[in-house]
């Protein structure tokens, strides 16, 4: 694949990514604007609204870099793996380790909830 291609599927991919991000903010974020015109109401609303956008953002930072470093450690134990393939299970401990990044972010997201 030559680099013209590669960035035009990166950048095509990404503009994919926002409108998706996009689409989905326009269809689950109004039940959060749709509270009473009493002040209370708003307040608390306002609050969740902003609890709910940091779990969002907890869970989806853990979640993008877990794929980012089990694509570089996949990769690279591949690579070991071809040339012993003894250390299979090694291999296989380091990924699990990168995949716990998004139970992280899964719990942070929960305990950002159980607050509100």
């Amino acid at each position: 694949m030559t680099t013209q291609t590669f960035k035009k599927r990166l950048g095509l991919s990404l503009v994919v990514t926002l409108l998706l991000l996009v689409a989905s903010g326009v269809l689950f974020a109004p039940p959060l604007f749709a509270a009473e015109s009493d002040v209370a109401l708003e307040m608390n609303s306002k609050n969740i609204m902003w609890a709910v956008i940091s779990a969002a953002l907890a869970f989806s930072v853990g979640a993008v870099s877990a794929g980012f470093a089990i694509s570089h450690v996949g990769a690279a134990a591949m690579g070991a793996m071809s040339e012993k393939p003894e250390i299979g299970g090694q291999a296989l401990i380091f990924i699990a380790l990168a995949e716990g990044l998004v139970v992280f972010g899964f719990i942070t997201a929960l305990m950002i909830l159980g607050k509100v």
